[in-house]
């Protein structure tokens, strides 16, 4: 039987016979992918058929048939690029305890830096992988270097771990789904990679970056806590205060809210006041049997010494500890309304305002104390500072018994008497202001009186004694009147007459009215209620 052998190619320039087939032979065009935007390269072109190193078709396969001609099989599409990785967003918490765990104060000689960045990475990656890394509390994650010789020890004694405790809701474990929607403190150009941890060519420091803010938002401890006695949390937290210093408070784990408020154990008198930047501490606040015995102290105190800045700083301790205990009763009261005294004593109405709106929504619960009082000091207070609309709103509250009372009385009065212009009674009510309204009406007494020095220049001319400016306007002596009028370059403005000083209202004119309208400009004061 003959072979049949595969036709012979044509000589160049020739036409082919009959039935021959190249099984190289392709098509006459290079089939190209088309674009889909105009934001997209165009790809590169690709041969019909792809080609294996050794130069024969991938596809091309020799058929039984004794002819020989090449099946062809369709081409396999060519692998789809890899997906981008996803990036993970680092909380500021996790930042922080890395951050935390290199500071010199909390270095470890007997710790190398690679066995502390290898203990890094095996639980930041772990709570990463579990999906618990935003409901663990970092604060009170023991540092690495702490963890590893923790081991070293349990490694030359074995013993049993711990029991899980059930009363502490922050030793729980971590809930199996967590969200991990995205807060204002993430982090977001400078997210780190998902692999990021295991990049072995760069410090691990160097690696994360920090920002300013210190502020911790996870409230839960991971399950690695177990592991460790409470003793090694307390360690920790000593140094560091040392340092950060003796002012900066450090939060122990968080009590759930259905809890309560914090019930104080501390039996200090006198603390100084600190702003909270975590939740009290039960041994920082005292309780109030201790808060009665720290508030006769400080009457005693301001009696003797008239220190006010001591004072201030000590109610505003005794304010603290009573609102983050939840204690509204009528000691309460009484701590707020002796404050705003002293403050109303020594011209500071930016705590008053303070002690003024609190007392407001205390009297609103119906807590005994001196309601009427301080109504009326609210009222004075708003005509110092020209508040038309909460003045208004302060009369609209007011009940007919109310107003019949001495103190609100007196201060309806004095605004009666402001609106109709009555200079003359202005002046007799402040002659006999009840309580301590006198220091709010010291404030605003001397805008009144130039209004009235306006007015009576237009009523007496040429000239009136000096002591009639003294009586009508309220002063304690004729020197300060005349001090009065020397303040506002009014030199000219007084003549000794046989003995007797005259205030030449006929020259005045327009000389007060400048200073007037100055002195009735709007007041705006910090704190302000």
């Amino acid at each position: 039987m003959v072979p049949s052998w595969p036709p012979v190619p044509p000589p160049p320039g020739t036409q082919a016979a009959a039935g021959f087939a190249s099984p190289y032979q392709t098509t006459a065009f290079t089939p190209v992918q088309v674009r889909q935007s105009f934001g997209q390269p165009y790809p590169a072109p690709q041969p019909a058929y792809p080609v294996h190193a050794y130069g024969s078709p991938s596809h091309v396969t020799q058929s039984p048939q004794t002819n020989h001609s090449p099946s062809v099989t369709p081409a396999s599409p060519a692998p789809s690029a890899e997906p981008a990785r996803k990036k993970t967003v680092w909380p500021e918490s996790v930042r922080n305890y890395v951050q935390r765990s290199f500071l010199p104060a909390n270095l470890d000689d007997t710790v190398s830096r690679q066995e502390m960045e290898a203990k890094l990475k095996e639980t930041i990656t772990a709570a990463n992988d579990g999906g618990y890394m935003y409901t663990i509390n970092w604060e009170a994650m023991p540092l690495p270097q702490q963890m590893i010789k923790a081991e070293r020890a349990r490694s030359h004694t074995v013993q049993p771990p711990p029991a899980i405790p059930t009363a502490d809701p922050s030793f729980s474990s971590p809930p199996a789904a967590t969200s991990k929607k995205r807060k204002s403190s993430d982090l977001t150009d400078t997210d780190l990679a998902a692999g990021a941890w295991r990049n072995n060519g760069n410090r691990l420091e160097d690696r994360v970056t920090f920002t300013a803010d210190k502020r911790l938002t996870a409230n839960e401890s991971p399950k690695t806590m177990s592991k460790f006695q409470k003793q090694q949390q307390k360690n920790m937290e000593k140094r560091q205060k040392r340092f950060h210093g003796d002012y900066t408070t450090h939060r122990e784990p968080s009590p759930p809210p259905s809890d309560g408020p914090v019930v104080g154990t501390c039996q200090t008198l006198e603390k100084r006041y600190l702003r909270l930047t975590a939740p009290p501490v039960p041994s920082q606040v005292r309780p109030e049997s201790v808060l009665r015995q720290t508030l006769e102290l400080l009457k005693q105190k301001w009696r003797k010494e008239q220190n006010y800045s001591y004072i201030c700083d000590q109610f505003k301790s005794m304010r603290q500890d009573l609102t983050v205990q939840n204690i509204r009763n009528e000691f309460t009261v009484e701590v707020y309304e002796i404050h705003a005294r002293i403050a109303l004593e020594k011209g500071d109405l930016g705590e008053y305002n303070q002690c003024q709106t609190q007392l407001k929504a205390l009297y609103q619960r119906g807590i005994k104390g001196k309601p009427l009082e301080f109504k009326a000091y609210r009222i004075l207070y708003f005509i110092h500072t020209a508040n038309r609309s909460a003045l208004n709103d302060a009369l609209a509250d007011l009940t007919t018994a109310e107003k019949a009372e001495r103190p609100i009385k007196h201060a309806l009065d004095v605004r009666s008497a402001l609106a109709l212009g009555n200079y003359h009674r202005f002046f007799r009510l402040y002659n006999d202001t009840p309580n301590m309204g006198a220091y709010l009406m010291d404030m605003f007494v001397g805008r009144e009186r130039l209004a009235a020095l306006c007015n009576l220049c237009k009523a007496y001319k040429p000239d009136v004694p000096l002591r009639f400016i003294t009586e009508e306007l309220y002063f304690e002596s004729d020197a300060d009147a005349a001090q009065f009028i020397l303040d506002h370059d009014g030199q000219h403005l007084l003549e000794d007459r046989n003995g007797t000083v005259v205030f030449l209202t006929g020259k005045a004119g327009q000389h007060f009215e400048g200073p007037r309208a100055a002195a009735f400009a709007r007041v705006d004061i910090k704190g302000q209620i």
